[in-house]
């Protein structure tokens, strides 16, 4: 897979792909990262990408030009399943989606600054707009960074178990069960005997017990079906 980010400040995202996971699937040759500096990709002084917006206002806007630029300058030898916006007002990203995007080939995700970018960008060049939660950050490089994050570790060979990820929070609107590791025993706290009972079938109904009753302690929302 194939993920290009456009970006005011690239090297905010320097750090999040060039260890652990994501690290390891670049390693594969599983998961092409690569950062694109929409300044340059500006024909303006100084670099400006940049305007103040029209009917006025607090805040500035992302210029039409440069970004058009950078999008078809990136166009010329990537063909985009999904052209992605990182915008507070976009579908909210859950497992379900990050199961769909892992599926594609090639990505382009575009992260706002400022008040925003404009409007006809969204209007002619976005397939998809995406949020990661009901919160406002200064940029879209961390929302990029957890999208990547989320999606490139459910490419095939990227974990060394890749049932693994079949059994994360979220897969099957469920949240995970409690998990345990060595020693059995620490200051008196147990691991639950059924764990070392070697009996699959039992243990397997164990944990969709738990992970159906910490679903309704701690989201029910997700038993019923509804947005949380």
């Amino acid at each position: 897979m194939r993920i290009d980010i456009i970006s005011v400040v690239p090297d905010l995202l320097q750090s999040p792909f060039s260890h652990s996971i994501m690290k390891r699937a670049k390693d594969k040759g599983l998961l092409e990262v690569n950062v694109i500096n929409l300044r340059e990709h500006t024909t303006y002084a100084r670099a400006q990408v940049d305007d103040y917006q029209f009917g006025g206002g607090a805040g500035m806007v992302m210029m039409v030009e440069p970004l058009v630029n950078a999008i078809e300058s990136l166009r010329k030898t990537t063909n985009y399943d999904e052209v992605i916006f990182l915008t507070p007002d976009g579908e909210t990203f859950k497992q379900g989606l990050a199961n769909q995007l892992s599926l594609k080939n090639n990505l382009l995700l575009i992260c706002g600054h400022y008040k925003g970018i404009d409007q006809r960008i969204r209007d002619h060049f976005i397939t998809m707009e995406i949020s990661i939660g009901d919160y406002v950050l200064s940029g879209g490089e961390l929302a990029a960074a957890v999208i990547v994050d989320s999606v490139g570790r459910l490419l095939p060979g990227v974990l060394n178990d890749e049932t693994s990820a079949l059994t994360d929070s979220f897969q099957d609107n469920l949240l995970a069960p409690p998990v345990y590791t060595r020693p059995v025993e620490f200051r008196g706290w147990k691991v639950p005997d059924i764990l070392m009972s070697g009996n699959h079938a039992k243990i397997d109904q164990w944990r969709h017990d738990q992970s159906v009753l910490r679903t309704r302690e701690r989201r029910p929302d997700l038993l019923s079906g509804e947005d949380g």
